[in-house]
């Protein structure tokens, strides 16, 4: 399978909504949301993205509070954190107002049911400037309502959607070694829309490809795939 990063309708949304918050005019907020169901590739987005544009990237966990959260934006930043939450606070802002970098947190449904660590988020955003993208699941846009003055600064969400059939024939054609026949690209789609899922899909047919000597993917093979992912779901 080859090793390249698929840009699929969600992420081309992505990008543009990336772009829209570094070139915004004066006085637009400079917060963005991105959500949606697990499993359409948000993770894959976030981590090229910040990768190739110099973004500082945190995940956020449960049970966070302002104070780590600070020191895993610091440690992000390569540099040492204080003892004290204020001075991390200070050193943050100052960082990023001497080198601006976009700031992405994922996983920011954890920090909903943390009122100051997400409220830290906000302040960040105030006094430096930079654009901070949250990245939740489901229902983080609701979560996130919660709080007004943090919401009134996002001026840009998405929501990651569901494959289209024509995304999964992406996928498929610029990940699969092996060509594809329609008729078995048309099952994959029928049959599942999470991006692990696809890959790993396309991974074991191309193993029973090779093995058998097939040049091609066909729907009879897919199926033989299928029917043994579900044998081990239920397995397990």
């Amino acid at each position: 399978m080859k090793k390249v990063f698929v840009k699929t309708n969600n992420v081309k949304r992505f990008v543009t909504m990336m772009n829209n918050l570094q070139n915004r005019a004066e006085g637009v907020p400079g917060m963005g949301l991105v959500y949606g169901d697990p499993g359409l590739g948000k993770t894959q987005a976030i981590n090229w993205w910040a990768l190739k544009n110099d973004a500082l990237l945190i995940r956020c966990t449960q049970l966070m509070t302002p104070k780590w959260l600070l020191c895993e934006i610091l440690d992000e930043m390569g540099e040492i954190q204080s003892t004290r939450t204020s001075e991390c606070f200070n050193q943050v802002i100052r960082n990023l107002i001497m080198n601006p970098q976009v700031l992405i947190i994922d996983e920011i449904d954890y920090l909903t049911v943390e009122t100051k660590a997400v409220e830290t988020l906000r302040d960040i955003h105030d006094k430096t400037n930079v654009p901070i993208v949250l990245v939740g699941m489901t229902n983080a846009n609701s979560r996130l309502k919660r709080y007004k003055h943090l919401y009134d600064r996002i001026s840009e969400i998405i929501k990651f959607e569901p494959f289209s059939k024509e995304d999964i024939k992406i996928i498929i054609n610029e990940l699969s070694e092996i060509k594809m026949s329609e008729c078995a690209i048309k099952s994959i789609y029928s049959n599942t829309n999470r991006f692990r899922q696809i890959v790993k899909i396309i991974n074991k047919a191309e193993q029973l490809a090779k093995s058998n000597g097939l040049i091609t993917i066909d729907e009879v093979l897919i199926k033989e795939v299928l029917n043994n992912e579900t044998d081990n779901i239920e397995d397990n």
